[in-house]
């Protein structure tokens, strides 16, 4: 197993990508999933890169963004083509977006079939540049339920087309996440390992409240104090496929708490081997 910490977790805070890097390797992890926003702010600073990050033993994992898939195509493009640079420069080969702005069952099948339209111009690109586009499983957009996943996969059927497992966002949809990682195995090429106190309160994931900094941070807890069972989710897969994940924490404490968490990770992990 490869774990990153996520620069996104620390969208609040005054640390430096220097500060970040040490600490990553300090606390054992193998790499970094470097938000897209962070990437553009340090474009300018040709110091950093895939390079300067393997001097601390680290790798950059991936790339989060939000691609403007309803934008213009000129725009859209634009942005994919800074992006795929972007991830050049840091050594990675991946790249995550959000399909869209509104949940599957709210997606009228013209506006599917547009989204499809312009994931494969996307695709297509990236493909020339050896990279990969991983859709990120995420309320409020096409990929929010298994079901609309399968079916994008399969109309796309395009092999820079990946997943990005959210565990948290499945278990969220109503499907036990290892019934959901069976299915959608082929195409997974990262994880995103986060936990909740209960369904109740999954609203505090919410982008409006998340990427702001006076939102709530109720309900969100260590990785293995939470409703979803990392031990059983852990104890499924790992026997079954290699796992490349971001532990991705968006309260506070955020040293301490993903510090915690990539021990009782390594924990975890000496159980299932045993």
């Amino acid at each position: 197993m490869k774990l990153s910490i996520c620069t996104i977790s620390f969208r609040h805070h005054l640390h430096s990508i220097d500060q970040l890097a040490d600490f990553a390797k300090t606390q054992g992890f193998q790499g970094i999933e470097l938000w897209g926003v962070h990437a553009k702010n340090l474009a300018d600073e040709l110091h950093y890169g895939a390079d300067w990050l393997s001097s601390y033993g680290l790798e950059t994992s991936m790339l989060s963004d939000y691609l403007p898939l309803e934008a213009p195509i000129s725009e859209m493009m634009a942005e994919t083509e800074k992006l795929s640079s972007l991830a050049k420069r840091w050594g990675t080969n991946k790249i995550r977006t959000f399909v869209g702005k509104q949940g599957s069952s709210d997606t009228s099948k013209k506006e599917r079939e547009e989204l499809t339209f312009r994931l494969r111009m996307l695709c297509d690109y990236l493909e020339s540049k050896g990279q990969y586009l991983l859709v990120e499983t995420h309320p409020n957009t096409l990929t929010d339920n298994l079901p609309s996943t399968m079916q994008l996969l399969e109309e796309m059927n395009h092999s820079s087309l990946r997943v990005n497992f959210d565990v948290l966002h499945i278990w969220e949809s109503g499907i036990k996440p290892i019934v959901a990682m069976n299915q959608l195995l082929p195409y997974i090429s990262h994880f995103h390992f986060k936990n909740i106190a209960s369904r109740a309160q999954l609203g505090v994931f919410s982008p409006n409240n998340v990427y702001a900094a006076s939102g709530s941070r109720e309900g969100m807890v260590p990785l293995f104090e939470g409703a979803i069972d990392y031990y059983e989710f852990l104890s499924d897969v790992l026997p079954i496929v290699d796992v490349d994940a971001s532990l991705e924490w968006f309260g506070s404490n955020v040293k301490s708490v993903l510090a915690k968490d990539i021990q009782e990770v390594k924990k975890a992990l000496q159980l299932v081997q045993i």
